[in-house]
C-alpha cells in the first residue's frame, strides 16, 4: 500500500537527502528524483485522488515525450495516444499543471505555465 502523506512542496524548506526539492511554483527541481509513490502521494495532495491505469497512461507518455524530447508535448496528442477524448485527460487531473507536477517534470516556463491553467 503507498503512503499519502503530505509532501511539503514549498522551497523554504531545505530537502533533506532522501526528500525531493520543488521549486516555487510545486515543481520537481530535478525529475530523477520522482518515482510512482511521489506521484501517487502529490496527486492525494492536488485532490486527484488515487492514480489509475488511464492515469498512469497519461503520465508515462508525457514523461516519456517530455525526456525525449525537451519540451512540452502536445496533450491533444498524448491523449490520443492514450485513447482518450481531450476533455476525459482534463477530467483525470484538472489542468495540465497538475499532470506536470504529478509526472514530476520541471516549470515549464512561464508562458507555458499560463497556457497550462
Amino acid at each position: 500500500m503507498t503512503s499519502t502523506h503530505a509532501i511539503d512542496t514549498s522551497p523554504a524548506r531545505a530537502a533533506g537527502p532522501d526528500e525531493p526539492a520543488f521549486d516555487d511554483d510545486g515543481f520537481l527541481l530535478e525529475p530523477e528524483s520522482w518515482s510512482r509513490t511521489l506521484a501517487q502521494q502529490l496527486a492525494a495532495q492536488a485532490g486527484v485522488g488515487r492514480l489509475g491505469a488511464q492515469h498512469w497512461t497519461v503520465i508515462d507518455l508525457v514523461r516519456s515525450r517530455y525526456l525525449a524530447l525537451g519540451a512540452l508535448p502536445v496533450m491533444r496528442l498524448v491523449c490520443r495516444a492514450a485513447g482518450l477524448d481531450p476533455r476525459q485527460g482534463q477530467a483525470l487531473f484538472s489542468s495540465c499543471a497538475t499532470l506536470w507536477r504529478i509526472a514530476g517534470l520541471p516549470h515549464p516556463g512561464g508562458e507555458a505555465l499560463a497556457y497550462m491553467h
